[in-house]
């Protein structure tokens, strides 16, 4: 799947079946459903691109001080662009797994 074909996903009512499940919590998290997104989040981890995630949620849920914390435990600087860039920018990393 591509980036834009990802994107296209996000008027559908489900997420995609056939992608990594990272890239279901950012479905969720582009349709509003922050929690189901951390979730998936908390589900693994201590796994660099689980914590990228949490970072990232935490970040976008305004708590810097634990979105510091995640970005930490995924051995990951803090993000300095916008949210969407972040966004982006793991969707491409995640569809690549």
């Amino acid at each position: 799947m591509t980036y834009p074909e990802f994107k296209a996903t996000l008027t559908h009512p489900t997420p995609p079946t056939s992608v990594h499940e990272l890239l279901i919590a950012l479905w969720y998290d582009a349709n509003e459903d922050w929690e189901k997104a951390h979730e998936i989040a908390q589900s693994n981890e201590g796994s660099k691109k689980y914590d990228q995630l949490h970072a990232y949620l935490h970040r976008k849920e305004g708590d810097n001080w634990n979105a510091k914390y995640w970005y930490t435990r995924a051995k990951s600087t803090v993000f300095v662009g916008s949210l969407a860039q972040e966004w982006e920018m793991l969707v491409k990393e995640f569809l690549t797994l």
